[in-house]
């Protein structure tokens, strides 16, 4: 009888339910469930809607017992900074406001009244995003200080859903580590700057190791659902779930989380704080076995995704990655970390306008433009690991691309070229993958991160790109 494992990993758009099971020692993936995901407008507000999100986690569950595929565990992933309060009675209080709304405008400066951002920087390492959780309450505390007051728990979104499936209150270690109120060292919440902050200490429950089991299943959900299984706290997110799963050969590796966005980093011992990373736009998030995520958030493939959408999507991405490499001694080049190509109202001539500001040929053609992007960010990823190897002092012989953008053959090699490491592309299935193989370290199907890696290694398609010579 096979052993099953649920992944429950939700977006920002989309969320899947994906079962997986060992198979002559490798894991099996299949997605049984995926539904739609996205903020609403409500009392002003742009918020999730948590209670239509939690109808869509059950039903997943019920297709997994209709299929006769019961888990034995199941775990939840999802994006970072975002939360819900609930009562003591565990009744939520408020909306789960999302990280899109324009509550937290200007709130970073007063902030900066109580913790200047430099002292705020090396006392969290996380870098700042006016979304980040510590924001979001100090927006929450001026405009409904009676929420905080009310509020007996505050979960960030993965660990709500937990409370709803459990009936236990507790806070994962990853998820929480995203909202900048973490203390890196003691991998605990900063109470001292909850306290500061004039945010109610009582709401933050001691964080959880990442691969906790938290419980089972409250009877009322059995009963709606059909079956009991384990609830675990995995690496809930999603980046962090991602990272578990990055198939590394070495001990020292370097990754690139390729999808709109690319999160390179590395995973170290201990966070970097101090004033150099700072200004690089380095942050330190938490990840499995109390590690740290080590990484920077630089232009991913959004570039390409905007040009190939103002085509009308007349070309694939494949076409599009042909192109670029016929037409490959483009000279061109743009700063792809520039806040002009963050969400122009066209990409196309918001490139053609950087390359003719800097003097250098205008790209006109499909594969020029798709050439200036994929060059562009691979010179991109070359100098983030550059100031990466010189702050952690280590060098890293190999990248390892996992995500969606792993599929980018063209992006691959022009990577390995920039940089002169060999790059490992794949799993494009990072984050449910990982999310399954935290559980199953807690279940004690492998006995460590590096069996796990060897594993997913071997279990799904792993391209290699060396350096041209």
């Amino acid at each position: 009888m096979e052993k099953y494992f649920l992944a429950v990993d939700i977006g920002a758009s989309s969320g899947r339910h994906i079962l997986s099971h060992l198979e002559d020692g490798k894991i099996v993936l299949e997605e049984v469930f995926r539904f739609e995901n996205g903020m609403k407008e409500i009392d002003g507000h742009k918020c999730w809607d948590s209670e239509l999100l939690f109808a869509h986690i059950k039903e997943g569950m019920k297709r997994c017992c209709e299929l006769g595929k019961i888990p034995v565990s199941m775990g939840i992933d999802t994006w970072g900074v975002d939360y819900v309060l609930v009562d003591e009675n565990g009744k939520r209080i408020g909306n789960a406001v999302g990280y899109r709304d324009d509550r937290t405008a200007g709130i970073d400066r007063e902030v900066y009244q109580v913790i200047p951002e430099k002292d705020l920087y090396a006392r969290t390492g996380i870098a700042k995003q006016v979304f980040n959780t510590i924001y979001q309450l100090a927006a929450l505390k001026n405009e409904s200080p009676e929420q905080l007051e009310q509020a007996d728990t505050m979960l960030l979104s993965p660990d709500y859903y937990n409370f709803l499936l459990t009936g236990k209150r507790a806070s994962e270690y990853t998820i929480a580590s995203t909202g900048q109120l973490v203390n890196p060292d003691t991998k605990d919440w900063d109470y001292e700057l909850i306290r500061m902050l004039g945010f109610p200490e009582k709401l933050f429950t001691p964080l959880q190791k990442p691969g906790t089991i938290l419980g089972r299943l409250t009877e009322e959900v059995q009963a709606e659902v059909g079956f009991d299984c384990s609830v675990v706290m995995v690496t809930s997110h999603d980046t962090a779930s991602a990272v578990l799963a990055v198939p590394a050969k070495t001990p020292d590796f370097a990754y690139i989380s390729s999808g709109t966005w690319s999160l390179l980093g590395v995973e170290l011992d201990h966070a970097i704080c101090n004033e150099q990373s700072r200004e690089a736009n380095f942050t330190n998030e938490g990840g499995y076995a109390y590690t740290v995520r080590f990484l920077k958030n630089i232009m991913g493939l959004w570039m390409i995704q905007s040009v190939r959408n103002e085509m009308n999507k007349a070309y694939s991405f494949a076409q599009l990655c042909e192109m670029a490499e016929e037409v490959k001694d483009f000279p061109s080049r743009v700063d792809v970390d520039e806040i002009r190509f963050f969400a122009p109202d066209s990409m196309i001539r918001t490139i053609q306008e950087a390359c003719r500001e800097s003097g250098q040929p205008v790209p006109e053609t499909p594969g020029e433009l798709a050439t200036v992007v994929y060059q562009s960010l691979a010179d991109c990823y070359q100098r983030s690991i550059s100031q990466l190897e010189a702050m952690t002092g280590k060098t890293y012989p190999a990248i390892n691309i996992i995500g969606g953008g792993a599929n980018a053959d063209y992006l691959n090699q022009l990577t390995a070229n920039s940089t002169g490491k060999t790059v490992y592309a794949g799993p494009t299935e990072a984050t449910a993958i990982g999310n399954i193989a935290c559980q199953m370290l807690a279940c004690g199907d492998f006995s460590s991160v590096s069996e796990a890696r060897a594993c997913i290694f071997d279990s799904f398609a792993v391209k290699t790109f060396v350096p041209a010579p």
